[in-house]
């Protein structure tokens, strides 16, 4: 049973290096393009859609990335303060905007059915079809703590006109700073490029779709096609579930890391990156009680049998064992070289996989307590395991949460 154990782990290990989707790779990362030069009919309008709640400590740097962009194409900004109680819509009013760039939208409360961050982008998506009513161009989704280099939104232009793709999504820079971010932050990268490798999610031939919430770029008359935002009303892992929409619809993705864009959101405990995975571990498994038990089996036989077969078995299943374990390890380095960090740190990747597993129990956990998805003081409870559609119009309760 060991000797099969280790086999089996090794069958695994092999599909997942050389066949699925090459994941492990720190790649690809889109290269700084310039548009200054650029002809108009390659500049269209760009519109930015940035959902804020309570997000005083960021904005002024997040906002003000946006309004300096060098883009030469008509930029226009909605800023969508969803019910704020710190201040942030006035600190975004008073930010210079020297080329009337920014609208700034008190958001309303969340309709029947809809999730609150969603909602927001909902209200800042209609504001931009107010503005321009049938426009053409991109829509650019991204949160409220994330700055973005003069060049970012050009790039993303350059990138999607060039390739003819509807929709470009990249996973930005995450803080790595305090000892629980270096040790947990980039595995959840590590993680989420296995879930959703990204040269397959680049392969339209390939069903598999996926985003990163904090940079999408997205064609107007996809949004259009695919039934408008209201396509994703309920879902409560959007990105994933609009990236899906488009593919379906026969959009063409990309997905790839970012260089231009980063996260200043600090998780500074490794509470506060428990909660960060419990919010959705148990929505990707679509609330299914089968998926979480294979996932857990899949994590202990993935991650942590391999280390345990070459410290615990002997013979053959020991060997084979270091040997799984080994490539486990190689395979977390590319992400710990764009992390910038120790290469030693791969040496824990069993442990920290032992925390991800903990933390998707921990989220199954509170859903079936009834607690649910919790983002900024509200929860979502009342879910169907289709994209994280909403089963009944009232699906979200406020919650007080400490420290959040």
């Amino acid at each position: 049973m060991i000797l099969a154990l280790a086999i089996l782990c090794a069958i695994i290990w092999m599909g997942l290096i050389f066949c699925h989707g090459h994941f492990w790779q720190a790649g690809p990362i889109l290269q700084p393009a310039s548009m200054a030069d650029a002809p108009a009919d390659i500049a269209p309008d760009v519109t930015v859609v940035v959902p804020a709640r309570d997000e005083a400590e960021s904005i002024e740097a997040a906002l003000g990335s946006l309004l300096q962009q060098d883009y030469p194409g008509a930029l226009s900004v909605i800023l969508v303060n969803d019910r704020s109680t710190d201040g942030t819509g006035a600190l975004a009013r008073a930010l210079p905007d020297t080329h009337n760039r920014l609208s700034v939208l008190d958001g309303a409360n969340p309709e029947a059915g809809w999730s609150g961050k969603l909602w927001a982008v909902a209200q800042g998506v209609h504001e931009a079809e107010r503005q321009t009513p049938h426009g053409s161009g991109y829509l650019f989704l991204t949160d409220a703590d994330i700055i973005h280099d003069p060049a970012h939104i050009s790039t993303l232009v350059a990138k999607a006109q060039a390739d003819r793709l509807h929709m470009v999504s990249e996973m930005v820079e995450l803080q790595c700073i305090t000892l629980a971010e270096r040790a947990l932050v980039p595995a959840f990268v590590f993680f989420f490029a296995l879930l959703y490798p990204f040269a397959k999610v680049n392969n339209p031939k390939d069903k598999t779709a996926g985003a990163a919430g904090g940079s999408i770029l997205l064609r107007r008359d996809m949004l259009r096609q695919i039934g408008g935002i209201e396509a994703l009303k309920g879902a409560l892992i959007d990105d994933c579930t609009l990236a899906t929409c488009v593919k379906q619809a026969g959009g063409r993705l990309y997905l790839g890391h970012s260089c231009l864009a980063r996260s200043i959101r600090p998780y500074p405990s490794a509470a506060d990156i428990w909660r960060m995975i419990t919010r959705t571990a148990y929505v990707q498994l679509n609330f299914s009680p089968l998926l979480l038990v294979l996932t857990v089996v899949a994590m202990l036989v993935v991650w942590m049998a391999p280390l345990a077969l070459a410290l615990c078995a002997h013979g053959a299943a020991q060997w084979i064992g270091a040997g799984v374990w080994l490539a486990s390890t190689l395979s977390f380095l590319p992400t710990l070289w764009r992390f910038r960090l120790s290469p030693l740190w791969a040496l824990g990747l069993p442990l920290i996989a032992a925390f991800y597993t903990a933390a998707t129990l921990g989220s199954a956990l509170n859903h079936h307590r009834g607690r649910g998805v919790v983002w900024k003081n509200r929860a979502y409870t009342e879910v169907i395991p289709n994209n994280g559609r909403a089963s009944t119009p009232d699906a979200e309760q406020k919650i007080q949460i400490p420290g959040r």
